[in-house]
């Protein structure tokens, strides 16, 4: 048998609670850097204050993603619970962030977001595998980007329409002002209602027609893998951890730097007891089965990861550093509490709006036509050309009304980075496994945006304090980086 082959209409309910859960992704995005800065934090701290984000990621994805491949509720589904789950948390805590007292609760607040939209995320990459024909994953996932490109929109105009229709931009005696408040409380409802949209206009097929499909589960499992395995490789990563905190104690590098000592050792802790428990043959668990499908990965999934790594570390730079890049070089001003920053964090939501809506027009246009005549792989490294270009062009521009030409080439950037990766896994992956693989794929975007929030801090500090556009001079390179990587993948069929 093969699945039915989905509609316009089909292919949009499947992804459509992506464009709420894009909105809270864009309201953290554009506005996290302002609201800290809002509550008293130094531009130098804001990679520390973004760590949680990427490490909730980077622990939720990978177990998300395992536990949803075995999940069968009934008529819930096995995706679809996860989906309603993430989105009522990330919708509270998008509610709860506007009325921090200080720092400390806008950060643990923020954790509990971005962990809670990728409890909703996550599952929704594997949805469209798992509801669409292969031939049509293409299809899918552009029609996916085009509505993360339309909630980003939404998401980050909030607070420049509301500051036009009269609504208090600044607050008195400094704080988060009214527009980013309203802003968060109306994205919290919108995406909770976006995502119930899709949970209660789609049909999750169940696991017996999934095996009608001919999609069964794999007969050999991780463990007989792992059981194999030398434990000289997870010795490797805890010296490596060791090491690197050793180094930041003696050279009195930033504390920061300690987290990710910390994640080397902690991976290196977690694939020797893995090992351990396989060689002693007990039966197949989470931590087994997470550790040996990562070990495992296919090479084109290798391959593609490290076209990821260079791609979001760049993605990274910018949503940590526009704002202040912004506010400095183009509106005059890098107090936080002064009228001039306040318009300039209006202004990102706009500049971030335009490329998002042009990812959402790329990705039902531009690239489809694009990856027809050279194919994904082509199609991709253009894209990213053309980022590189965009956040190079922050050099040349003096007039903050032209930097939306730079929107534009990252606008095209971002619909390839959301599209074609994951077009090209969904149709070489094992679809059993496509909820675990996809989470496993998304740790290759959470790695480099905790290097970046570890590591840019300490750069900028030593050779560009106080000259945040810099950043976009790194941003540039890791895209080139990027594209250079993508050219060793080969896509199967082109």
């Amino acid at each position: 048998m093969e699945k039915p082959r989905q509609n316009w209409a089909g292919l949009a309910n499947i992804s459509f609670g992506f464009f709420g859960i894009q909105i809270g992704f864009a309201l953290q995005n554009a506005n996290m850097s302002r609201v800290f800065q809002s509550l008293g934090s130094s531009i130098e701290d804001l990679p520390a204050l973004w760590i949680a984000a990427p490490l909730t990621g980077l622990l939720v994805q990978p177990i998300i993603g395992h536990m949803s491949d075995k999940t069968w509720l009934g008529r819930l589904g096995r995706r679809r619970p996860y989906f309603v789950a993430g989105a009522l948390l990330a919708a509270l805590s998008l509610i709860l962030m506007p009325l921090s007292p200080g720092l400390m609760m806008a950060a643990v607040l923020l954790w509990t977001l971005d962990a809670s939209l990728n409890i909703s995320m996550e599952p929704f990459r594997a949805f469209v595998g798992d509801m669409l024909r292969k031939d049509q994953h293409t299809a899918g996932y552009a029609v996916q980007t085009a509505f993360i490109g339309v909630g980003a929109v939404v998401g980050s105009l909030f607070p420049w329409l509301l500051d036009h229709f009269g609504v208090a931009n600044e607050a008195p005696g400094g704080g988060i002002p009214d527009t980013v408040r309203y802003s968060f409380w109306a994205g919290g409802l919108a995406l909770f209602a976006a995502v119930m949209w899709t949970v209660l206009s789609t049909r999750e097929y169940s696991p017996e027609e999934m095996a009608a499909f001919g999609e069964h589960e794999e007969a050999a499992g991780p463990v007989g893998d792992l059981a194999q395995r030398s434990i000289m490789a997870p010795l490797r990563w805890i010296a490596a951890g060791m090491l690197l905190a050793f180094a930041t104690f003696e050279r009195g590098l930033e504390k920061e730097i300690y987290l990710l000592a910390g994640l080397l050792a902690g991976y290196g802790l977690i694939s020797l007891l893995a090992i351990q428990l396989a060689k002693a043959g007990r039966p197949a668990s989470m931590l087994t089965g997470i550790v040996g499908d990562f070990s495992e990965m296919p090479p084109i999934m290798k391959r593609l990861a490290v076209v990821q790594f260079f791609s979001w570390s760049a993605l990274f730079i910018m949503w940590i550093n526009t704002t202040p890049i912004v506010a400095k070089d183009f509106f005059g001003s890098a107090d936080p509490n002064s009228a001039a920053y306040q318009d300039g964090g209006n202004w990102v939501g706009v500049l971030f709006s335009v490329y998002n809506g042009v990812a959402a027009i790329a990705a039902l246009t531009f690239l489809p036509f694009l990856s027809a005549r050279t194919g994904k792989a082509r199609t991709h490294i253009i894209g990213l050309l053309c980022g590189a270009a965009g956040y190079a062009s922050f050099f040349l521009i003096k007039d903050p009304a032209v930097l939306i030409l730079s929107e534009v080439g990252i606008g095209i950037a971002w619909a390839s980075i959301l599209a074609m990766p994951y077009a090209i896994l969904a149709s070489s992956l094992p679809q059993a496994k496509l909820g675990i693989y996809m989470g496993l794929f998304n740790v290759f975007v959470v790695i480099p945006q905790l290097l970046v929030a570890t590591v840019m801090g300490s750069i900028m500090k030593a050779w560009f304090p106080g000259e945040p556009i810099w950043t976009m001079a790194f941003a540039a390179g890791t895209l080139v980086l990027a594209a250079a990587a993508m050219t060793r993948v080969s896509v199967p069929g082109e």
